[in-house]
């Protein structure tokens, strides 16, 4: 077979397409559409941008193929309507202004990352930790949004949420069955987010909310399904024994864990969106993405034995174990 410059090129101008994108929802370029296809004056007439800069934006977005485009109008397509376009339950726009505005400039760093094996450092005022914040937890709710649909929750009486950011995948789990109770011991500072975010999705009674310094605490308990979602690349590996030791002495014999992030695995070809977290998430303040091969030592070492590997579309994947 020939080889051909595709593959590279495609990599290497990939930015632009970002950039397109974040500045395609920026300025209101899906939700325009929300309603049914415009052509380019009347997209640029919702925007109130040029029709020069609206064609480049909707033309690339085509190309992209979250935009159809049929005799001088374009339309959404299936994904960008659910996401990007305020229609759906969750719309990805603050996540894409975390990447454009914070992320991407991050990465403009990325060369000395490279050379020093030193983090980046993050600088922002309050209100780009607003900006930051919002991103993140948007990007936490497709999260939980695509577990939710992964998993049949039906089984399960009594979780333990440890050590996450995020309330959304309890209560996704929640919302499957009416008997689950969830236990969330979350670092100190969330208590209050939590309660709140429990008693506006109508789970207060069904919800109790501790706090404790996740690398030290010990929840335990004799729960049968135990969450982990997005704790591993937040702390050492010494740290993340104690956790998964904790979170073992936290379960029932039996019991399920769901350990949920980014891992770099051993098949022949890389997930992308584990290995270019790996980068992301260094660059951004030194946090790392582990191989798959470490964190199934850990599991080993601390009580539970690995079952499988649950990929989420567009988000991390899901290590379920079992303890033993």
């Amino acid at each position: 077979m020939n080889a051909t410059p595709d593959r590279i090129l495609d990599i290497a101008i990939g930015f632009m397409g970002a950039k397109q994108l974040d500045n395609a929802a920026r300025i209101g370029l899906f939700s325009a559409l929300a309603d049914g296809p415009k052509d380019v004056a009347g997209i640029a007439e919702a925007t109130r941008r040029s029709e020069r800069q609206v064609r480049t934006l909707a033309d690339a977005m085509n190309a992209l193929g979250l935009l159809e485009r049929a005799d001088g109008s374009y339309s959404l397509a299936d994904d960008a309507a659910k996401y990007l376009s305020g229609a759906g339950d969750i719309d990805l726009t603050p996540f894409l202004a975390f990447l454009g505005d914070i992320s991407y400039r991050q990465w403009l760093g990325y060369d000395r990352t490279v050379d020093t094996d030193e983090p980046g450092t993050l600088d922002l005022d309050e209100s780009g930790w607003a900006d930051f914040m919002a991103g993140v937890m948007t990007y936490n709710a497709l999260h939980a949004e695509q577990y939710g649909a992964a998993f049949d929750f039906s089984g399960f009486r009594s979780a333990l949420d440890f050590g996450g950011l995020a309330a959304g995948f309890s209560f996704a789990a929640m919302a499957q069955n009416a008997e689950l109770t969830t236990r969330f011991v979350y670092a100190p500072g969330f208590a209050d987010s939590i309660v709140q975010a429990a008693d506006a999705a109508g789970y207060a009674a069904r919800v109790a909310v501790e706090e404790a310094p996740t690398e030290s605490a010990r929840p335990g308990g004799s729960h049968d399904l135990v969450l982990l979602t997005h704790v591993l690349h937040r702390f050492t590996p010494e740290q993340n024994l104690a956790i998964l030791r904790a979170a073992r002495g936290s379960a029932a014999d039996g019991a399920t864990l769901h350990l949920l992030d980014f891992f770099l695995d051993r098949d022949a070809r890389q997930r992308p969106i584990d290995a270019l977290h790996a980068g992301e998430y260094f660059n951004i303040d030194g946090t790392l993405v582990y191989p798959i091969e470490v964190v199934e030592g850990w599991l080993a070492e601390t009580g539970w034995a690995t079952e499988r590997l649950v990929a989420l579309p567009g988000s991390p994947r899901v290590l379920v174990a079992t303890a033993v």
